[in-house]
């Protein structure tokens, strides 16, 4: 199973980021402590973030959900979008398509 998507990647990506970074101990995905996280500079998260983004992207290409930090994140096939759960309330919708 692969991810569909029609959308540019970059933007998917960008979106993928900014929902990640709102997720309560996202940065354990990197086996950091909250203490390793903070010490970075904001270049460095931003890149971290990305990757993370990056690497989910794929992880859902082959599993429908996964865990991140204390989220939740999951591939809806049949309405084109990532699902990416920071907490009960706040659950973010990446489109991948146009």
């Amino acid at each position: 199973m692969a991810i569909r998507y029609s959308r540019d990647y970059d933007r998917i990506l960008d979106d993928l980021s900014n929902a990640l970074s709102t997720v309560p101990q996202f940065y354990e995905a990197f086996e950091m402590e909250e203490s390793d996280w903070n010490s970075l500079s904001k270049d460095e998260r931003d890149v971290c973030i990305r990757t993370l983004a990056d690497d989910l992207f794929y992880v859902l290409g082959s599993e429908p959900s996964t865990d991140v930090g204390l989220g939740k994140a999951e591939y809806d096939a049949s309405h084109g979008v990532i699902k990416v759960t920071a907490d009960a309330s706040l659950v973010h919708v990446v489109p991948l398509r146009e």
